[in-house]
């Protein structure tokens, strides 16, 4: 019930290519990963992807508000932009100019190298908070970008809602927490656990992301403000 990892992305684009469907990827973290970057370059040799989509903020540590959208064809960029013509804000693209050009090859590369000693710091530091707390990891191990940590309602005096709501009074921004209990109607659709990875969702959990430009100072932190808020709302 908690994933985002890569999920069969390759069968799938087989399937795509097989019944003619389009196939657009959400790859939102995806470019500081290359073990996903690989993945979708092997569904677009072996299947069909059409685009995949990432975020600026989230790869490049820009404002949020901008994404790049990317192909395997000219022709499918130049059909997004024809339908999209001078409506956006030039800023996203701005923003992104002069972040790469601050940084330069060098710098992004080591921010990316970076990136994967804070995630495992940042794993090791949850599973000291979840064993303190008696709660549990939700590792996945084809995850590399997020981890889950369970918030089991017997423990806390408040809602898990309440405590997500909590942080973001405390400026802890990046954590979302999901209820599970949710259900949502989209169409003739309706989803389950809306918010979570799968229609069955045992317990309440938040997420945290080990993004680019996160230092180790940033998960102590991090971490501390959960921590301290998780002593105060428990049940004594």
């Amino acid at each position: 019930w908690y994933q985002r990892r890569v999920r069969g992305v390759v069968k799938v684009a087989e399937l795509c290519k097989k019944y003619a469907r389009p196939h657009v990827i959400n790859n939102a973290y995806g470019i500081q990963i290359p073990k996903y970057m690989a993945q979708i370059n092997s569904a677009s040799l072996q299947g069909r992807v059409d685009m995949y989509v990432q975020s600026l903020d989230k790869n490049f540590m820009v404002p949020v508000g901008g994404s790049i959208v990317a192909g395997f064809t000219s022709d499918a960029i130049k059909g997004v932009s024809q339908v999209y013509p001078g409506r956006g804000s030039s800023t996203p693209t701005l923003d992104l100019f002069i972040t790469l050009l601050s940084m330069g090859r060098t710098g992004l590369i080591r921010l990316l190298d970076t990136r994967t000693e804070v995630f495992s710091y940042l794993k090791e530091k949850l599973t000291d908070l979840a064993k303190e707390r008696g709660e549990r990891l939700l590792e996945t191990p084809q995850n590399l970008i997020s981890l889950g940590l369970t918030l089991t309602p017997s423990l806390y005096t408040v809602p898990a809602s309440e405590i997500g709501s909590r942080l973001f009074l405390r400026n802890v921004t990046g954590v979302r927490v999901v209820v599970g209990d949710v259900s949502k109607t989209i169409g003739h659709v309706t989803l389950e656990a809306f918010g979570s990875h799968a229609p069955t969702c045992p317990v309440p959990y938040m997420t945290f992301a080990g993004a680019v430009g996160m230092s180790k100072g940033d998960v102590e932190v991090l971490v501390g403000k959960v921590g301290k808020l998780l002593e105060k709302c428990s049940v004594k």
